[in-house]
């Protein structure tokens, strides 16, 4: 195994954390070196020093094989966990180890999901920080490594290849090369776009950097307690509902849309069965929320639920209204497209919209063949036809995520959480959704989870971003070796 070559790769993920960190320590100082001045500095120098250990003592070596970059890409995620707890657990106040830990790896997953009661009661800086390790695991701590290793390489390509699953490449009409610069042109351009509508839209400009940091990584960190709704603005709800929307879709369809500057890549299926999707729950649980009096209009009832299903959906998190109180009907459906989520090649986890589609399509393409054996029926995306070995790989996935989804269930309720929040706190949490119901919806908290359940509930953030196979690749790895 070549740890060297390793070894160098983690250095430049870590390095991309020490930088975002130094950022942050500079707005402690330009706010008055405020409380977390001290914790981000020293977290600064130690993943600094970490970081450019490799570059120091380690040289250049060949091309990674595939094991060796399944390896850099868990080890890049679990030690960027790892390292950026480090502001949280020396700034101290709520953050225990252990919460320290589940903030860190819900920012860096972009889950959303947080131990904190009292957000504003953290420095400026340390809230940066926050949605700062949102900005880094949207676009990926993969990616920017492809972004900042000089040259092009057999090693991009295999690392690009390995961090941007085959379920998204499809919609990229470039070189494999080429795909992770198109997905962090898009993904910048949706920052740049909702920090600068943000701040016009009255936004102050911290809170519309930080919010924009969010949205585009669809993670849902606040600098507010009440969330969106603490601007009580109609105008920031919807541009938040736009960027929720569009950093949820293929970032290859928005780049070719701007690029010919045409709306023919929009036409694509999954995208239509995604939005279709989001219609349809849209209209059912806002209906629900007049008629069971949760919401007095129409109007407020269709609003409400556009917003909150555009958050799960998005896998973003952000709330305009507390679900605690609402009845099963609307939590149900939002835990249901909690569980499919968007479109592959975008920064949302859970199953996404693609692979419930194509299973979709497979189940029809089978009933069809059992009630019309001698007619050809064949799984169709648009104008692609898709083979049963295309297939097989999508099915096999979703019934694996289930298969995690069912122990991560019965290991929370095991730990002592109560029924319905160990069903909706395990889908959310491996789908990156991050907000579930009840005590732990949209305006609550992880706090009260216990200690046991909230290092599960990371492990379940973990395999949703970077989509099981890399960490399950490891660990066979490892047993392998044992075996020998």
């Amino acid at each position: 195994m070549n740890w060297k070559g390793i070894s160098r790769n983690i250095g430049y993920a870590l390095l991309v954390s020490a930088l975002f960190m130094l950022i942050s320590t500079v707005v402690a100082i330009c706010n008055g070196h405020d409380s977390a001045l001290a914790a981000l500095s020293i977290s600064f120098v130690i993943t600094f020093i970490v970081g450019i250990f490799p570059f120091i003592f380690v040289r250049k070596t060949s091309a990674i094989t595939l094991k060796e970059g399944f390896i850099i890409i868990t080890l890049s995620w679990l030690l960027s966990f790892v390292f950026g707890m480090l502001p949280y657990a020396l700034w101290g106040g709520p953050f225990t180890l252990t919460n320290a830990w589940f903030e860190s790896v819900s920012g860096f997953t972009t889950t959303g999901a947080t131990i904190l009661e009292d957000v504003e009661a953290l420095p400026k800086s340390l809230l940066f920080w926050r949605s700062s390790t949102h900005f880094i695991g949207g676009l990926g701590v993969v990616v920017f490594l492809l972004l900042i290793i000089p040259g092009a390489n057999q090693m991009k390509m295999r690392l690009a290849n390995m961090e941007l699953s085959t379920l998204s490449k499809g919609g990229y009409s470039a070189r494999s090369g080429r795909t992770a610069y198109i997905f962090a042109y898009v993904y910048l351009g949706i920052f740049t776009l909702a920090a600068i509508s943000y701040a016009l839209a009255g936004m102050p400009v911290f809170d519309a950097v930080c919010h924009a940091m969010s949205v585009c990584a669809t993670g849902g960190f606040s600098t507010r307690n009440a969330s969106i709704v603490a601007f009580d603005s109609r105008l920031i709800e919807l541009l938040t509902m736009i960027f929720m929307v569009l950093a949820s879709v293929h970032f290859g369809l928005v780049f070719l849309a701007i690029v010919n500057r045409s709306l023919k890549p929009l036409k694509n299926p999954v995208l239509r069965f995604y939005l279709g999707t989001l219609l349809v729950v849209t209209i059912v649980v806002g209906m629900s929320l007049k008629f069971t009096g949760d919401v007095a209009n129409w109007g407020g009832a269709m609003w409400q639920s556009a917003f909150q299903t555009i958050s799960v959906a998005s896998t973003t998190g952000f709330a305009i209204a507390d679900n605690s109180s609402w009845t099963l009907l609307p939590n149900f459906l939002l835990l249901l497209v909690g569980m499919m989520c968007g479109c592959a090649g975008s920064t949302t986890g859970g199953l996404k919209a693609d692979r419930v589609l194509v299973l979709c399509k497979a189940i029809s393409c089978r009933v069809g063949r059992v009630l019309h054996p001698n007619v050809v029926n064949e799984v169709k995306l648009g104008s692609r036809v898709l083979k049963d070995d295309d297939v097989a790989p999508h099915i096999l996935y979703i019934c694996l995520y289930g298969l995690i989804l069912i122990v991560s269930i019965i290991l929370s309720l095991a730990f002592g959480v109560n029924n319905h929040s160990a069903f909706a706190a395990s889908l959310c949490s491996l789908g990156n959704v991050g907000p579930a119901i009840g005590e732990l919806g949209f305006m609550g908290n992880f706090n009260s989870v216990p200690v046991a359940a909230k290092i599960l509930y990371t492990a379940d953030m973990f395999l949703g971003r970077v989509e099981i196979y890399p960490v399950l690749a490891v660990i066979a790895m490892v047993f392998d070796r044992r075996r020998r």
